[in-house]
Order: structure tokens, then sequence, then C-alpha cells
């Protein structure tokens, strides 16, 4: 097997097209450390994470002081190992947010080099159990937008094609109902309306809302509560016939394992960045699997696309651009379905030119025998 002689690490800070608010933030920019791989084959892969506008040069740092070196000399294909031991190098500050994120521009990287020398997508490489997934738009549906806007944005979705679309939720509760409500008479009964609260609400008022939000048949209540109280999700889960998603403030699969034995939830949002890479992803949807669980992922949807499809569980994919200037060529819709690549690797069509242009200055690091 070949080993790993040259390790890079950038960063791009991606300013996102639209104004992003939801009920405890502004999406100001989007930190994207990238980092590619070489083996002795001469082989790349490139793998990426993801911050909100903070924290993006502490996973830089991470990364080149102690995680890429413990990769040079070791056999890329052994891409559970390393995971592990990895994990491992960084028990001192795991499980955690900066740690987890870091992990995934490794494990991204090694799952494309792994997919790229076996002549393999990545939906195939990880499983293959789905030829397409739906889609449903959150770009249309942040807090601080009218109510006609939301409407205007779900009609437009709907004749796409697309079968859903999120509404943020945080405002005064009539507010929140009345907004639902006019997307649900514009829409219909044949579209999805899913709603997310970030994490913003008290175990009472999320058990309050959520009897007021059930006239709108909505598909999901979307982080109610502050992801680590798990007693406040179980009580939540009981009071309501809403379906409660959880998962993408989660940073293990032990952390799922405590969601899915306690019945405090109903739909996992596993995000790859966050939960560490793709190989406690897949550990995560499949765990998800044995409880009948569906998988729907936060955010990242050129990456989730190939992981949606590689399981049999997952239900929806979202749609919020995150790559479009970094790429040369998109996700591939067709009817209101993503569709992934059939391109070896992740198949994301990195514009390597354009990521040298914007990457952040004195964020650059290269690792190899000689550092």
């Amino acid at each position: 097997m070949a080993r790993i002689e040259r390790v890079e690490i950038l960063m791009v800070d991606l300013k996102p097209k639209v104004k992003r608010v939801d009920a405890i933030q502004a999406f100001l920019s989007q930190e994207t450390p990238i980092m590619r791989i070489t083996d002795s084959d001469g082989a790349v892969g490139t793998g990426y994470s993801y911050t909100i506008g903070t924290g993006g040069r502490s996973i830089i740092e991470l990364l080149s002081r102690s995680l890429a070196p413990a990769l040079i000399g070791r056999e890329a294909g052994i891409v559970e190992r390393i995971w592990r031991d990895l994990l491992f190098l960084t028990h001192a500050t795991s499980v955690g947010a900066i740690t987890s994120l870091a992990l995934a521009a490794i494990d991204t990287a090694l799952w494309d080099l792994r997919c790229r020398k076996a002549g393999l997508p990545l939906h195939v490489m990880a499983g293959g159990a789905q030829e397409r997934i739906r889609l449903y738009t959150t770009e249309g549906g942040w807090l601080h937008l009218p109510t006609e806007a939301l409407v205007e944005d779900a009609l437009k979705a709907k004749s796409s094609g697309f079968g859903g679309s999120k509404l943020k939720v945080g405002r005064p509760i009539a507010e929140d109902v009345e907004r639902m409500t006019k997307v649900r008479e514009a829409v219909g009964t044949g579209f999805e309306i899913f709603t997310d609260a970030n994490q913003a609400f008290s175990v009472d008022e999320a058990i309050r809302r959520a009897r007021h939000y059930e006239a709108a048949d909505i598909g999901w209540f979307e982080e109610p509560l502050p992801a680590d109280d798990l007693d406040g999700h179980v009580r939540l889960c009981a009071s309501t016939s809403i379906p409660i998603a959880i998962g993408e403030s989660l940073y293990s699969a032990l952390h799922f394992r405590e969601y899915l034995q306690r019945a405090a939830c109903s739909v996992v949002q596993v995000d790859v960045a966050r939960i560490g890479g793709i190989t406690p992803w897949l550990k995560t949807a499949h765990l998800a699997e044995t409880f009948n669980m569906a998988v729907c992922p936060h955010f990242l949807m050129e990456l989730h696309v190939a992981l949606c499809c590689a399981v049999p569980n997952a239900r929806w994919l979202e749609y919020i651009p995150q790559l479009d200037d970094l790429t040369t060529a998109g996700m591939s819709i067709k009817d209101g379905y993503a569709i992934p690549s059939e391109a070896a690797g992740l198949g994301i069509a990195w514009d390597f030119s354009a990521i040298d242009r914007l990457k952040v200055e004195g964020a650059t690091h290269v690792i190899d025998k000689t550092t």
C-alpha cells in the first residue's frame, strides 16, 4: 500500500450569497479548511470542513501542528485505523467541535484518495443504497425574511420539483404560526414544511410551541433545545406528534446513541464535518437505521449527496449551496432530486485555481518528510 508523503492545508473564507439569520445568530462568513493528501504513488485526495464564522484558524493550527504531521508515513488506505489513532492523539480535546471539524478534513481527504485509487464514486464505495435523494430548500426560509418572501420561495421550490422547504422559527409564537400557516395555505398538503429553532428554546417553551405548530402539519421541529439537554428532548418527544430532529450539534456517534436509546428524537441530522468525517458519519447513519429512523443530514449538500445515496435510510438532502465559488461544476439536480456524481472520489469538482486565489493569507501549511 502507498504511504502518505505530503499534506497541504489551507483555508478559504466564503461569504454567503444571501443573508442568513436564525433564532440565535447571523451567518457572516463560512470558513472552509481544505486539505490535500498525496501518497507515494502520486495520488491526491482532497477533503474539507467548515465553521460558521469563527474557529477556522484553530482548526488550521490543530491540523498543522498535531494531526497532519502524524499522517506522514502512514499507509493511506487504512482509513479506520488512522481515524481512531488521531482521535486518541487528540483525546485531551475530544469530543468537541474543533477536534471533530479537524478530523473531518483529514478523513474526507483519505476517503477521496481511497475512492480515486479504487476508481469508484463515494456513494458506491460507501454502500450504494440509493440512486438519488429528495431535496428540500433552506435558503429562502431565514428568520429575518417577511412572510411574503417565505411563501414565494416555497412556491418556487415546489415548482422546481423540490419536496419541501424549511422555515426558521423564533419569533413570537403567533408570528411563527402565521408564517407557517401562510406557507401551508400556499403550497397545499403535498409539500413538506420543516421548522428549525437552532437550539433557541427552553423545554417549556418548546413544548408550548410544538402544540401551536402542529396545526400546520410540519415535517419536523429541528433543534428546539440545546443539544446537551437530553432529558428535555425526551420530555418534548413524549409531548408532541411532531417529529423532533437533532444532530447538527452532536460531535460523537456515542451522543447519537444516547438520543436514540432514550427516544429523544425522530430524525437524525448527522453532519459529516461536525461528527468528524465520513468514517463516523456512516457509523451513525447505520446506527439510526437499526432504530428505524431516517437520516437527513445538516448542510454540506455537495458531500452529503453521496453519503445519503450510500445508505438506505437517508430521506432528505438540505439545499444550501456552499462550494459554488470553489468548484467548476455544481451538484446535479433533476426533478427535485440530487444525483450523486459518478466520478471517482467525493464527487466534488474542485477549482484549484479559484481555491488558490481565495485562500486566507497565513493559513497555508505544507507538511512532508522534510518538515
